[in-house]
């Protein structure tokens, strides 16, 4: 992953997809605004944080030591070593956090989705993205040692079982998924094949790669006219750490008011 990350059409256009989102929020710094913080939380090697910065202050957090050293390299130096289950934060530190493709990493969901809202502040936002559908299940969850895919109803729950608010829940990646769906299937008729080792995450030819973005860049901008897709490869929500009308606001909001 951290080899991929930067030219992976998955990863560019997952990027993409995620940026709509946040575009569609008012956490824009700048200004006379105090800037918001922002926690990517599973940053891997910083790429993310890149793009993360035109929207408040960075901070990351990652298991790998190796992804916590890519990051600091690219200029992040607010990047720690640790486990998404115990945050070495403050309660309502961060007004925007985003948790990309990494709770199915985790053995507890729940207890990973109550931690990030614990540091995000009331008002504060949360996007994840995680992969869909269950009878998907293949060679590239085990290789990336993932605990479970998702359906929208199991996202739901886990996320209103920790306490979110949700705000939207949306499919992306949908061009591939049929395509996918039988390489996968075919894969199991295959004796073995899940003890192979095998990840998809593969940079094929660049002319290839660029093919593969197109659609998610179209997807892109469907989202982010504020519509949705049906069915996909992956599961986007925006989740909101709820707080009554007149009651805490984010943390920059705080800071500006004082």
């Amino acid at each position: 992953m951290l080899d991929h990350d930067e030219h992976h059409w998955w990863y560019r256009g997952r990027r993409r997809i995620v940026r709509a989102e946040l575009d569609r929020l008012p956490l824009r710094a700048g200004g006379d605004r105090v800037p918001v913080r922002v926690l990517d939380a599973g940053c891997g090697s910083g790429r993310t944080l890149d793009e993360l910065r035109d929207y408040g202050d960075v901070t990351g957090i990652d298991l790998s030591e190796d992804g916590v050293a890519a990051a600091r390299a690219r200029g992040h130096a607010d990047v720690r070593c640790g486990r998404l289950e115990t945050l070495p934060w403050p309660d309502g530190s961060f007004d925007l956090v985003t948790c990309l493709d990494v709770i199915e990493h985790t053995p507890d969901d729940r207890a990973t989705l109550r931690e990030l809202r614990r540091v995000t502040a009331p008002g504060g936002y949360l996007v994840v993205t995680v992969p869909a559908y269950g009878w998907l299940w293949s060679n590239h969850d085990v290789v990336n040692q993932h605990h479970r895919r998702y359906g929208r109803r199991t996202l739901r729950a886990a996320a209103t079982e920790a306490g979110w608010q949700l705000e939207r829940i949306t499919s992306f990646n949908g061009l591939l998924l049929a395509p996918a769906a039988a390489v996968r299937l075919a894969q199991r008729l295959r004796p073995g094949d899940i003890e192979q080792h095998e990840s998809d995450l593969q940079v094929g030819p660049a002319w290839l790669n660029g093919a593969l973005e197109l659609p998610l860049r179209a997807e892109a901008a469907w989202l982010g006219r504020g519509r949705t897709l049906p069915a996909g490869l992956s599961l986007l929500a925006l989740l909101r750490n709820g707080a009554a009308a007149g009651g805490p606001q984010p943390a920059a909001r705080q800071a500006a008011a004082t």
